[in-house]
């Protein structure tokens, strides 16, 4: 991999399962994720594509969870009143 511009350190995400490169950060679970994976500079990242849960270090470069792409609104279609018309 080549050194990125933005720094030594950060690196783009790529998915082990598909091979995209939209990752998402996942919200943290359990106690374990929540103290012992800051420690080891890890955090919980979520592909956009298969949606497989996996640990990244904190330098890679992911979305955050509610980006302007992911926040489609489901609107409902309006349901035409019910007439018995003989």
């Amino acid at each position: 991999m080549s050194p990125s511009p933005d720094g030594f350190l950060s690196r783009s995400y790529q998915c082990r399962d598909c091979g995209s490169d939209v990752g998402f950060r996942s919200r943290r679970r359990s106690l374990a994720e929540r103290f012992l994976l800051p420690l080891l500079f890890l955090r919980p990242v979520r592909c956009g594509e298969c949606f497989r849960r996996d640990y990244r270090f904190i330098f890679t470069r992911v979305e955050d969870r509610f980006s302007s792409s992911s926040r489609l609104i489901a609107v409902k279609a309006p349901v035409p009143p019910k007439r018995n018309v003989a």
